[in-house]
């Protein structure tokens, strides 16, 4: 007779590894031990011995038009927590990622003060992630030239890699790597078998460019070139064909930088690249000028590049897609009265990651299967994180259960994200999270209208707890033998 198990998810379309299917997913001690048929009978432990603590039904089957999801991956996610806590912190960006279907973030080592560049802020990090934080969550830690050499004790506390920026951050306690520190920070993290994260504009470029100010959109564009992608681009293929270390390409947003970076990975050259959500809904043609909650750098271009970076996500030239969830107070962002040149560069849409880049790709004939690969998939597999992002026997229960056909329109005041701004306010949007469960833990749950609980579970749904379970805080896995 087959062993009690804590719970069982039917749905008429699971995702597995090998695509979408009728199943029944049983978990036990958050783990997801079988994909069944979708109708055979499986026993439940009553919820009291389970161990999942949310007072929901053992054996939920979803309804029609919902599809059951691997919990998403954001692996580009700024908290701001400390220091920055009135920007974003932990308990309102995991509650956003929660909402959204993201069941595990990557936290960015700025723009916090102190920022992750020593074992002492990890540690401030942990300490103030612990407590609050509704989702799974692991750092990145900075490579800064303050903390050129000390890389390796940063590493060996478990950060997932380092953060570099070639050009200046935007914030004055994380300062640019010159090329010779780029060079440096190469070299030391390819001696420990590290990850080098690189944001990739080059500061001469954008020194030659004309400088951002007023309300025009096209000005802002023209002050952050496409060339100035491609140039850092070079530099960053350059520093890995010189010493080995693995490198990756942030938040790409120009197109013209593809063919170098498909030339590089032809040559073997161990990069991977993402893009953003942000990039891959909007185009420069349609952003008004002053609407400063579309600022990001580098910036939103026009609808031709958008359809390359597409056309490279297909191809495989793009590895994966991350929100780069980059938050501010609604003053940095629109207090200066439209003015690109003095508002806050960064976009907030952590918890609309999701429904953005469905509602894309479905408008193209792409599947909802290839979405999940970049955005989950790809994304654990990039983190190091084997558990993560895919439904599968020994998988870790982190589900979601989806309605691609339902839209809606955003209101930015109903987000969970602390400040009330997004450049997502008002967009209509395919796709739905109706719920999410964490280690097979029911901690979010909504109806079509946005509020209150529908019959996703039976024989009778129930809300989650007042303090649901907290998420896991992760380290960087130790490589297998």
């Amino acid at each position: 007779m087959r062993e009690r198990v804590d719970r069982v998810i039917r749905a008429e379309a699971v995702l597995t590894p090998a695509g979408f299917a009728p199943g029944a997913v049983t978990i036990t001690g958050g783990i997801v031990t079988a994909i069944l048929p979708v109708d055979e009978p499986v026993e439940t432990r009553p919820i009291a011995e389970s161990g999942l603590h949310d007072g929901g039904a053992t054996d939920i089957r979803l309804p029609k038009g919902l599809v059951l999801l691997p919990g998403l991956v954001d692996t580009h996610v700024h908290v701001n927590e400390p220091g920055r806590t009135d920007w974003e912190g932990f308990a309102s960006a995991t509650r956003a990622a929660m909402f959204g279907g993201v069941t595990t973030v990557i936290d960015m080592p700025l723009n916090s003060i102190p920022p992750t560049t020593t074992v002492r802020g990890l540690e401030l990090k942990r300490a103030a992630a612990g407590p609050q934080s509704s989702v799974n969550v692991g750092f990145w830690g900075g490579a800064v030239p303050g903390n050129l050499g000390t890389l390796h004790e940063l590493h060996a506390a478990g950060v997932f890699g380092f953060k570099a920026f070639l050009s200046p951050s935007g914030v004055d306690e994380f300062p640019a790597l010159s090329s010779a520190e780029l060079l440096a920070a190469g070299a030391e993290i390819a001696a420990f078998g590290g990850l080098l994260l690189v944001h990739a504009e080059d500061p001469a470029e954008l020194d030659a460019a004309p400088p951002a100010h007023g309300r025009s959109y096209a000005g802002f564009l023209a002050s952050r070139p496409p060339q100035a992608e491609a140039s850092a681009i070079d530099r960053v293929i350059d520093a890995v064909r010189r010493t080995g270390v693995r490198a990756h390409i942030l938040h790409l947003s120009a197109a013209a930088a593809l063919p170098r970076l498909r030339a590089a990975r032809a040559e073997g050259l161990p990069i991977t690249v993402e893009t953003c959500p942000h990039y891959l809904s909007f185009a420069a043609e349609q952003i008004p000028d002053g609407a400063t909650a579309f600022k990001c750098c580098p910036p939103i271009r026009d609808a031709a590049n958008q359809e390359l970076l597409w056309e490279a996500l297909l191809d495989g030239t793009i590895d994966l897609v991350a929100s780069d969830h980059s938050p501010a107070t609604a003053e940095l962002k629109l207090g200066h009265g439209g003015d690109f040149g003095l508002a806050w560069g960064g976009i907030s849409g952590l918890e609309l990651s999701l429904p953005a880049v469905w509602t894309a790709a479905r408008a193209s004939g792409i599947g909802l299967e290839r979405v999940l690969g970049w955005m989950s998939a790809a994304t654990a597999r990039f983190a190091g994180l084997p558990g993560k992002g895919t439904i599968r026997q020994g998988a870790d229960a982190d589900l979601v259960s989806f309605a691609p056909e339902e839209s809606f329109t955003v209101d930015v005041s109903a987000l969970q994200h602390k400040n009330p701004v997004s450049a997502f306010d008002g967009a209509t949007l395919r796709g739905r999270v109706h719920s999410t469960w964490l280690a097979g833990t029911l901690v979010h749950e909504t109806g079509p209208s946005g509020a209150g609980v529908t019959g996703v579970t039976s024989p009778a749904a129930s809300a989650p707890p007042e303090d649901p379970p907290r998420g896991a805080l992760l380290r960087r896995p130790a490589p297998t033998p």
